[in-house]
């Protein structure tokens, strides 16, 4: 874990962005010290990271957020979105340079407005924010979480955390289980109450989430257990399959 001003030195944030980030929900911090000071773990830091690549990209705060929280964001999908985002942003600044080359050679009398067109970099920030924060399913959760509290945020990720603690409590009955098919019928009803409409298509590809050994797969674990992510993947699958 890493203090706020661990944090703040090694990425050059101030410590009141960091504080700002999770006061607006967009980087909560892993935990606190006893004296009531921020941590962060890797599981922060890989989010930080990407904040910081998309705020790179001139994405808005709350576009971020929506690309980070939408269901099914894939951190591979989204580092190969901002590589194409950056080669765009770095094709852009060779032509300004080529640009200030040709004037300084030319003199003031070189008309070429062509280097400051920004459409294709501005279109595919366009069509990668609508990939990540403009679905069905976000659009039904940003409608659900409208007017919550962050109390009541925090009562219902907590929620969400108590399944995958009941997921980790039956490991020893088995993925394809009584018990195990309950849970996962129970956590696909908790998502459609309280986030969208948690549709098979949807609860598999969450599924494949929980079990990839990413982010998901860090929290879960975490918080509830080793190897409970992978565990509610295989049952959500088998209870698909049937």
């Amino acid at each position: 874990m890493m203090t706020v001003n661990e944090v703040s030195r090694i990425t050059g944030l101030s410590i009141r962005t960091l504080q700002y980030y999770d006061r607006i929900g967009l980087l909560p911090a892993a935990g606190y010290t006893e004296a009531g000071y921020r941590l962060y773990d890797e599981t922060s830091l890989e989010r930080l990271q990407q904040i910081m690549l998309l705020r790179e990209l001139e994405f808005s705060l709350a576009d971020i957020a929506r690309m980070l929280d939408s269901p099914g964001f894939d951190r591979k999908q989204a580092v190969k979105q901002q590589k194409e985002l950056l080669l765009l942003k770095k094709d852009h600044i060779e032509k300004l340079i080529e640009l200030t080359d040709r004037l300084q050679k030319e003199g003031e009398d070189t008309m070429d407005f062509d280097a400051f067109d920004r459409n294709r970099e501005k279109e595919y920030a366009k069509k990668a924010k609508q990939y990540w924060g403009q679905t069905d399913a976000y659009r039904e959760y940003e409608k659900k979480s409208a007017g919550r509290s962050e109390k009541d945020q925090k009562d219902i990720a907590e929620g969400l955390m108590d399944i995958f603690s009941e997921f980790a409590g039956i490991r020893d009955k088995g993925a394809s289980s009584d018990e195990a098919v309950a849970l996962v019928r129970k956590l696909q009803g908790y998502i459609t109450e309280n986030y969208y409409t948690c549709t098979d298509e949807i609860l598999s590809g969450l599924g494949a989430a929980y079990g990839s050994g990413g982010e998901f797969t860090r929290n879960i674990d975490a918080s509830v257990g080793e190897g409970t992510g992978a565990f509610a993947a295989e049952a959500i699958r088998r209870y698909l399959e049937k």
